[in-house]
């Protein structure tokens, strides 16, 4: 008679997402009390965040405006949730082989580094609007696809998913700031809708699970379209709230010009340089955990809940999101690099200790719910440099040309140790620590270069 030995699902405890969702809301209702009684020295040690004292009047019209974006923002999260969530969940229910997958992924890296990185300067060109109609445009065909055809095709869903990922990464942000300093809005007021832009992105991502979840029901046979469905919705509302409230803001002067400034800003200003590298870093480090962490927590054969692991990770980076007014805004008073580069270091330790050290289920989670904190501090942090360094004109082409090196190296990762096998996943993971590291020696570079914003660019 042979022993049965029962196996057990490991699934994290109830507490830890009580713990992670009370944390960020008592750290959001209790900044305001906390901020109220520290001096503002924002505007001293960073004079161009500073601006004009707002009136109750203006107050209310920011307030307006960043709800208003804020929304429609969550929205449009809730659309890349939805197709990234359930990506893998399709290919497997449409019998598409772990290695197709691969394939496909391959090609929408590849489609993310030839076409995705001029997405950035197009946006530049044309207006930040058209780009974000773009990106609906891109999920709405991708969703009416999936329910006429009744079936995924791989190669056109990789590569209008990468490009709209692509443009997703700039194009609201570049929206937002360059239509925030044209209604006249004080600068420093940035910071709190970076944060709430990271926020609300990482909740639209726990809602797009429970969503798809919701919809497929018990049978994935009879909902496995709804999802789609539910983006085609998606993206028709967001097109027409955009095409009717949002206004444009195209290039003033020429694309000659335009030319000539964003090679002054990004190849020859220094500081511009270390910010996109940092970005690139940030980028390549994240999607690598993406793609290894669930491989990670199941390793010899570990039986484990992998979705309800996700809402952990997306609510440590909803905490982490809340502590950057705490650091930059409240009496903490720490200065933007020297939190990158604490935040920056941090997660490179994490995924050192992962690299190199079997772990537990429990202590697996514990660093990548931390990691996630770490993300969600810096995300926001680098948007505000990004303010301080980059002109409003430049920053979709800073953002997506500061991606390209990180698309090649993940479209390298996914080639040597997904397809050919030859790299295995501790050393790709021990790369992700170390671009983390250099990212905080280049928060530390900047430190000590910074002077006064776009000293550089103008002169060249």
């Amino acid at each position: 008679m042979g022993v049965v030995i029962e196996s057990e699902v490991w699934e994290p405890k109830p507490q830890l997402y009580l713990f992670l969702f009370f944390s960020s809301f008592l750290s959001i209702f209790l900044f305001p009390y906390f901020s109220s009684k520290s001096n503002k020295t924002t505007s001293s040690i960073y004079p161009d965040l500073g601006g004009i004292v707002s009136t109750p009047s203006s107050q209310s019209s920011f307030l307006r405006f960043q709800t208003s974006f804020l929304f429609i923002f969550s929205l449009a999260s809730l659309n890349e949730g939805i197709q990234s969530v359930f990506g893998e969940f399709e290919y497997a229910y449409y019998g598409i082989s772990r290695e197709q997958v691969l394939v496909y992924f391959c090609v929408g890296s590849a489609s993310a580094l030839l076409f995705g990185t001029f997405f950035g300067m197009l946006s530049d060109v044309i207006g930040p609007k058209k780009i974000c109609i773009t990106f609906c445009f891109l999920h709405l065909f991708v969703g009416i696809w999936k329910n006429v055809t009744m079936h995924i095709s791989g190669w056109i869903a990789s590569i209008c998913l990468a490009l709209a990922s692509s443009a997703f990464s700039f194009c609201f942000e570049t929206w937002m700031v360059t239509e925030h300093e044209k209604l006249g809005h004080r600068q420093d007021m940035l910071s709190d809708t970076f944060w709430l832009m990271a926020f609300f992105e990482s909740a639209s991502l726990i809602g797009s699970q429970v969503l798809g979840n919701s919809l497929i029901g018990a049978s994935a046979q009879k909902g496995i379209g709804f999802p789609s469905i539910a983006v085609v919705f998606l993206s028709v509302m967001i097109i027409i709230y955009i095409g009717r409230n949002w206004k444009e803001t195209p290039l003033t002067g020429g694309v000659k010009d335009y030319a000539i400034a964003l090679n002054a800003c990004i190849f020859h200003d220094k500081k511009v340089c270390l910010l996109a590298f940092a970005q690139a870093c940030l980028h390549f480090s994240t999607t690598v955990l993406w793609i290894l962490w669930a491989p990670t927590i199941v390793a010899d054969g570990r039986e484990v809940h992998l979705g309800l692991i996700y809402p952990c990770l997306m609510g440590a980076r909803m905490l982490g999101s809340t502590a950057v007014p705490w650091f930059h805004s409240g009496f903490l008073q720490v200065q933007i690099e020297d939190c990158l580069i604490f935040a920056f270091s941090a997660a490179g330790l994490v995924l050192s200790i992962v690299a190199y050290d079997y772990q537990e289920i429990g202590t697996l989670l514990t660093l990548f719910c931390f990691f996630h904190v770490c993300v969600g501090i810096i995300l926001p942090s680098l948007a505000r440099l990004r303010t301080m360094y980059v002109p409003n004109e430049l920053r979709g082409g800073m953002i997506s040309l500061s991606l390209s090196p990180a698309n090649a190296a993940i479209l390298f990762v996914l080639v040597q140790g997904g397809y050919l096998r030859s790299v295995d996943n501790s050393t790709i993971m021990a790369f992700a620590a170390f671009a983390l590291f250099s990212a905080a020696g280049c928060m530390h570079l900047l430190k000590q270069r910074r002077k006064l914003p776009h000293e550089n660019w103008h002169e060249l």
